[in-house]
């Protein structure tokens, strides 16, 4: 078991975890989907748009799956491997990528857009995405939503009882109507996530950063231990990722 242990660690230790692509999970974690398709909704609404801003856009990968974009297209990114990634993937489609600190004020004038878009926002400054839409135009997103993933944040860190409030629909939509704007629509799902090594832990936390702030293999190396142990005698480690899809519209 040690040594199935040691390599485990050390194969999510060497994982590329650039990007917002999570398909080396294949074979090695499932998540469910979200009934309503974000990504299918968000291309409909961009055939629409004239001037469309993806927040936070990662490495681009998402926004990339989309047919086609509309005369003004941008999208920002803070981290610096993500940005070098965004620019290959989506400047050939006509989408300029924009390096932003997500952080208040957005780089953009007053009434840029008619179509503001973000999957997995980490931080939604509704006052900034209300001033850069043009009056009637939309926020359309897909968020994280509370306590996402607690079984294995908490599995880690301990009870986290006062985070579990953090990022509920009820708090945002009415973040979102202090800053004027309107919710059109708000949908929420519970989604079952299924890992089954610990490789997928590392990898995941190595990525996710916000899950265990922190995290190094070194730190945490006997939690993982537990973890892997659990899942050799228990099966698959089960969590649960909550997700919103909310559109909003300024007046």
């Amino acid at each position: 078991m040690t040594s199935g242990f040691d390599e485990l660690i050390e194969t999510g230790e060497s994982a590329d975890v650039s990007g917002w692509d999570f398909s080396w999970l294949d074979g090695r974690a499932t998540e469910e989907r979200p009934p309503w398709g974000y990504a299918g909704l968000l291309a409909r609404r961009l055939t629409s748009a004239t001037a469309s801003l993806d927040i936070q856009t990662g490495g681009g990968e998402f926004l990339a799956e989309a047919a086609s974009f509309p005369p003004v297209a941008v999208a920002t990114e803070s981290w610096p491997p993500n940005i070098a990634r965004a620019t290959r993937l989506l400047h050939p489609r006509g989408v300029a990528v924009v390096a932003d600190p997500d952080e208040p004020p957005l780089p953009f004038g007053d009434e840029a857009f008619d179509l503001v878009t973000s999957r997995h926002p980490a931080t939604i400054w509704w006052e900034e995405i209300a001033r850069v839409l043009r009056h009637g135009g939309t926020y359309f997103a897909q968020h994280v939503g509370p306590a996402s993933v607690f079984e294995l944040i908490e599995f880690f860190l301990g009870p986290q009882p006062e985070a579990r409030r953090g990022r509920h629909p009820d708090d945002e939509s009415a973040a979102a109507e202090t800053a004027g704007m309107e919710i059109v629509d708000l949908r929420t799902a519970t989604l079952r996530i299924e890992i089954h090594d610990v490789a997928a832990v590392v990898y995941l936390l190595r990525k996710v950063i916000w899950w265990v702030p922190g995290f190094t293999v070194e730190r945490y190396r006997d939690r993982l231990r537990d973890l892997h142990e659990l899942i050799q005698s228990s099966g698959p480690f089960i969590a649960h990722s909550t997700r919103h899809l909310i559109e909003a519209r300024r007046p």
